[in-house]
């Protein structure tokens, strides 16, 4: 399997490569990627949270105990009555299930907790090519492609708007492609596209 380093490198080398010839491509298609959506949705909620990421955490009928917490860098965050609660590396359901278990300690007699995450910064997305600031972003809870553009600082002139390709590994390490034509999911003709952590958005330049 292809290293967490290596990967993002070796896909970015290939963009490159090939952004040349993405001013004469066909313009993305606008539909035939909602399904893709939805398994990103179910996927994030697999992810393990770090340091850095926010999320909310709602206890049925406890006001004062509902709000947003960031993990520490010690990967824990400090919640009332049960003190620190190690959160570093588990998944949304499973801090709610963390804090619901010690609430019953002694607590709450049938405490019901819900974990909502926020902001996934301790994880990233790049943005590369034809946009006014190209970088590597944290990625927030369900972002989408217009929002990474915009983080990016948005499209430069020769930004090829409806020629965006998004590319992401597989669980198997295997480089996925997407070719989104971000312009007109802006206008509304096409659905919008949620990124997941670790994808590369490459914006091509329509001049070359």
């Amino acid at each position: 399997m292809r290293s967490r380093t290596t990967g993002p490198l070796v896909a970015i080398a290939f963009l490159l490569l090939c952004a040349g010839g993405c001013s004469t491509c066909a313009e993305a298609p606008t539909s035939g990627y909602e399904d893709v959506n939805k398994q990103i949705a179910e996927q994030l909620q697999k992810v393990g949270l770090g340091p850095g990421d926010v999320f909310e955490v709602a206890v049925y009928g406890e006001p004062s105990m509902s709000g947003l917490y960031r993990v520490s860098d010690d990967g824990s965050i400090q919640f009332p009555l049960i003190d620190r609660v190690q959160v570093e590396g588990e998944t949304p359901n499973e801090i709610a299930d963390g804090i619901q278990n010690r609430l019953r300690d002694g607590y709450l007699r049938n405490p019901i907790v819900n974990v909502f995450v926020k902001e996934y910064n301790s994880k990233k997305v790049f943005v590369l090519g034809e946009v006014q600031k190209p970088g590597t972003f944290p990625y927030a809870a369900r972002m989408n492609i217009v929002e990474a553009i915009t983080v990016a600082g948005g499209f430069k002139d020769s930004a090829n708007e409806n020629y965006v390709i998004v590319t992401r590994q597989d669980a198997a390490g295997k480089d996925q492609r997407y070719e989104l034509a971000v312009e007109k999911i802006t206008e509304g003709q096409a659905p919008n596209f949620i990124l997941q952590p670790g994808d590369i958005v490459f914006v091509p330049d329509t001049l070359l």
